[in-house]
């Protein structure tokens, strides 16, 4: 068994910024939904190497929408260069970021943020 991916909610119509925060800022590449989920609304982002899906985030649509305070997807840099790039590109963004935990999960350097709708991320690196 693997993980094919994670869900986190959304607001309705909020599609744009989904691509500004999982496109934009985490680098993800968006993925065209299925046709017959389209009309649902959301949008999916995942991230490859060498041609592998090796994270795949489904934003749905949930009404009422709560943005998810504890629950979140971990992501993992290949590089403390890479992590620190996320980092600057999620920051240049307006995103909330904090590294008050960096040091805290261990084996890994990380920080967690908010998307733009308040769900929480976590993106990380292994300690080398």
């Amino acid at each position: 068994m693997r993980l094919h991916h994670v869900q986190v909610s959304m607001p309705r119509g909020q599609e744009d910024e989904a691509r500004r925060f999982y496109g934009e800022a985490l680098g993800l590449e968006e993925v065209t939904k299925p046709p017959s989920l389209i009309g649902r609304g959301g949008s999916w982002f995942r991230a490859s190497d060498d041609g592998v899906v090796v994270a795949e985030i489904h934003l749905g649509v949930d009404e009422p929408f709560v943005p998810a305070n504890k629950a979140h997807p971990g992501l993992v840099c290949a590089s403390l260069d890479e992590l620190e790039a996320t980092a600057a590109r999620v920051a240049r963004g307006g995103y909330e970021l904090s590294w008050a935990e960096r040091d805290s999960f261990e084996g890994y350097i990380r920080f967690h943020a908010r998307d733009g709708f308040g769900n929480r991320i976590e993106v990380m690196t292994p300690r080398s």
